[in-house]
């Protein structure tokens, strides 16, 4: 099976581009963070602090997180619940990051993620996709962005659905989720030495997809 892996930080593009090379290159896409924010959003349903690993654990243990396609369009279940709508908030996304750092809660997902990148060619991006779920993909991407234009990114997104975000409180936010991401002991978000480094910053959605299929393809010879 091909695999193409995209890690980076939060609001990097991660899943827009993800989404656009899958189509092209007719390659399933798996969105991992949508995975662990179903999860989270199950924690803050039940009322438990995100903090606390033991009950957190518990209740990963507990659901039941599934991916589908239903009309070419990516499904996130959470216990037959189909939850498109609701974990996309700054709220879930907090405590999805937060839940992600608990080992057993990483480990639940990544046999998840391993098993469905067996049956078919995948593209899958997340924080530890390189390092930790395929280690083994055919391409490897470390795709980036300066923190102030991904959190205007995140601010222009939220705003157009009607919420009222602050673009400064957003991007200390931000900075904060970073560096969680980065330094926390379970598989932390890092750039392993054979991926391929891409900065959007300045790059429109298309011209990233179109770099990374190239990468592909070279990586695929």
């Amino acid at each position: 099976m091909k695999q193409i892996a995209i890690d980076g930080p939060a609001g990097a593009g991660k899943s827009t581009i993800a989404k656009a090379v899958s189509k092209e290159l007719q390659f399933v896409y798996i969105d991992t963070g949508a995975m662990y924010r179903a999860i989270g959003l199950y924690v803050l349903r039940n009322n438990v602090s995100k903090d606390d690993e033991e009950n957190v654990v518990k209740l990963a243990k507990s659901c039941d997180v599934t991916i589908s396609y239903e009309n070419g369009e990516q499904v996130v279940s959470l216990n037959g619940e189909n939850v498109n709508g609701f974990i996309r908030t700054p709220e879930v996304g907090e405590y999805a990051s937060a839940i992600s750092v608990f080992k057993e809660v990483r480990e639940k997902l990544v046999y998840l993620q391993q098993e469905l990148a067996k049956t078919t060619n995948v593209v899958m991006d997340g924080r530890d996709i390189g390092s930790k779920v395929l280690p083994d993909a055919t391409l490897k991407v470390y795709l980036d962005a300066d923190v102030n234009v991904r959190a205007k990114r995140r601010y222009d997104e939220l705003t157009l659905k009607g919420e009222k975000v602050d673009l400064k409180e957003l991007t200390e936010e931000m900075k904060a989720r970073d560096y969680r991401d980065m330094h926390r002991d379970n598989s932390p978000l890092v750039r392993v030495p054979d991926a391929k480094y891409v900065d959007s910053s300045y790059m429109t959605p298309e011209e990233v997809k179109d770099r990374i299929i190239e990468l592909y393809r070279e990586a695929d010879k």
